[in-house]
């Protein structure tokens, strides 16, 4: 067989790498054949027949290929040599008491055996690593990346075709195109496209550079930016004035579309702190702005549902332990066993958990307003000293029973990614609270104005002792109403779980913004509430985005919030009533 010369090898890997592009399913072979090729590139003395027989499975692709030149490169292959015949040999399975274990043939996945037929088990000592150089893992990289072109996850041929682009490796350009000519996915398209063009800046050809640098500037390849820089000072320094230009033009064009994807990113960003602010500030407005109680226990209200949402994941994977303190000896200790869920129906128990955490939060919001806040109507002072004190308490009873430390609550797969569209990210769990936050709001602009409840709840806040003369039952709407504004805690609670952890001072870190929001929208007015938490946070993160420094941000917010009150002490909105007015 004639030798073949390395141009000839290169031409000839890329040939086929085309064929796997344009045909997945063209030639390609069983699984003994991969094992068998793999097998006898392994044992092959000669480095250049090893580099061949490797890159011979670019046409084959698929999972197999991928997952047998993994376990090579990362040392999962052994050599067991018997009188001076090597066959290479996967283990498997656990060590018996000799330290040994089952040993299997990569050529066909038949166990290794003995002069006798039986199958045999080997420790260590009795092969060795299959070991790879430089040139052996380069040549793995390339099938690699070339076979996962056509991967049938655009999840995965979108990470393989950035990889590829990144390496701007001239000899894989004709993959690249062949693939986008067949490739529908959007985005996949789109990565190919600035992958060619990645690629082309290292042409030898002036032109092909230019079209490139234009290229990745109307794409706003934000990757490319580097690369760019590097042509445009090699370009400066040999006298090539257009491709300099062209490289030129194309860096003020990403920064251009930088720009613009980080001011729609900062708007999406206070869009989704403002909607926070608003989910742990509503139930806020209904205890403080329509009842007038003064609550510094909210914040713990947001933790009683933060940890019911900790507490039902517990149940739903490996189970849960809790120390109930008793005060006047040893803490019980309560062992809840779990239902060791997995995978979609252990994502499922944050369904669970959310009206489970507005139920326990209005429960805990029932209790305070009838044991201490009934008491304590028309009294501003007294009820700050009392829910204070009561905020302490619950504090400590976290503590006790969940320890000090924080707790993780694991986030949902469906609220763990994100979309990136055109450069913008927009992660699943800010998406999910703006659409929560709207529907919170109008779930509760409905009960106040579309219910029974809800005309009773204003007329009791227009003007108490009306409504009770009329015959209104204002200790029950009272305790209703404080269990709603309550149970809205518990849901900012639960929500909250899934951005940060949870621990016993976690309502503490928003119990300013809620009064700040609440105070700023107007008391007592929904629409001035869910205005001020928008305005704080849009303006909140535009500060740091344009200053750099979050902390000098949050300060200038709370200086415009001061001196906003200065011109309107009532807030946006002001709201008037009898009972205000009185």
């Amino acid at each position: 067989m004639p030798k073949i010369k390395p141009a000839a090898g290169s031409l000839a890997f890329f040939i086929l790498a085309l064929v796997l592009v344009l045909c997945p399913t063209v030639g390609r072979a069983d699984d003994a054949k991969v094992r068998a090729t793999v097998a006898k590139a392994i044992v092959t003395e000669d480095a250049e027949e090893q580099i061949k027989l490797i890159r011979s499975l670019t046409d084959v692709g698929g999972k197999q290929v991928g997952q047998l030149l993994q376990q090579w490169k990362e040392g999962g292959i052994f050599i067991y040599t018997n009188k001076g015949v090597k066959t290479p040999v996967t283990l498997a399975g656990d060590k018996d008491a000799d330290g040994k274990q089952a040993a299997f043939l990569l050529a066909d996945g038949s166990p290794l055996k003995d002069a006798e037929g039986k199958p045999m088990r080997v420790d260590s000592t009795d092969v060795d690593s299959a070991d790879t150089d430089s040139n052996i893992r380069q040549a793995i990289k390339d099938v690699t990346d070339m076979a996962q072109l056509a991967d049938p996850d655009p999840v995965q041929r979108l990470h393989a075709v950035q990889g590829v682009g990144l390496d701007q490796s001239l000899e894989k350009l004709p993959a690249l195109e062949a693939r986008l000519k067949v490739e529908a996915d959007g985005a996949v398209k789109r990565a190919l496209q600035e992958a060619i063009a990645l690629t082309q800046l290292k042409s030898e050809n002036v032109q092909d550079q230019i079209v490139a640098c234009k290229k990745l500037g109307d794409l706003g390849s934000i990757p490319s930016q580097d690369a760019l820089k590097g042509i445009m000072a090699d370009a400066k320094a040999a006298g090539k004035n257009d491709l300099a230009s062209a490289a030129q033009e194309a860096l003020e064009a990403i920064a251009s579309h930088l720009r613009w994807v980080n001011s729609i990113g900062t708007l999406f960003r206070g869009l989704s702190l403002g909607s926070i602010l608003l989910v742990v500030a509503i139930g806020l407005a209904i205890t403080f702005g329509l009842m007038g109680v003064i609550n510094m226990a909210h914040g713990e209200l947001i933790a009683v549902g933060a940890y019911t949402t900790y507490v039902v994941q517990g149940l739903f994977a490996t189970g849960i332990v809790m120390q109930i303190p008793t005060f006047i000896s040893t803490p019980i200790t309560v062992r809840l066993s779990g239902m060791n869920l997995s995978g979609h129906a252990l994502d499922s128990y944050f369904l669970l958990a959310l009206p489970l955490s507005f139920i326990m939060a209005a429960l805990v919001g029932v209790a305070l307003e009838r044991c201490i806040i009934r008491f304590l109507y028309r009294r501003p002072l007294e009820s700050l000293l009392a829910t204070w004190g009561v905020s302490l308490v619950l504090q400590q009873m976290f503590r006790l029973t969940f320890g000090a430390n924080n707790v993780q609550v694991y986030s949902p797969g469906y609220l763990s990614g994100n979309w990136t569209i055109f450069d913008i990210i927009l992660g699943w769990n800010r998406v999910f609270v703006i659409a929560f936050a709207v529907a919170i709001i109008f779930g509760t602009h409905l009960l106040l104005t579309k219910t029974p409840l809800g005309l009773l709840i204003r007329a009791v806040m227009q003007n108490r002792n009306m409504a009770a003369c009329m015959g209104v039952r204002t200790q029950r709407v009272n305790m209703l109403t404080f269990a709603f504004g309550s149970g809205l805690a518990g849901l900012a609670g639960a929500f909250l779980s899934q951005i940060g952890n949870v621990g016993p001072s976690l309502g503490q870190s928003y119990i300013v913004d809620c009064f700040m929001t609440v105070v700023v929208g107007g008391v007592g007015n929904l629409i001035g509430t869910v205005i001020s938490a928008i305005g704080i946070g849009v303006t909140d993160q535009s500060f740091q985005q344009f200053l750099g420094n979050p902390v000098v941000g949050k300060i200038l917010v709370l200086v415009g919030i001061i001196l906003f009150l200065q011109w309107r002490p009532a807030g946006i909105f002001v709201t008037k009533s009898r009972s205000l007015e009185g």
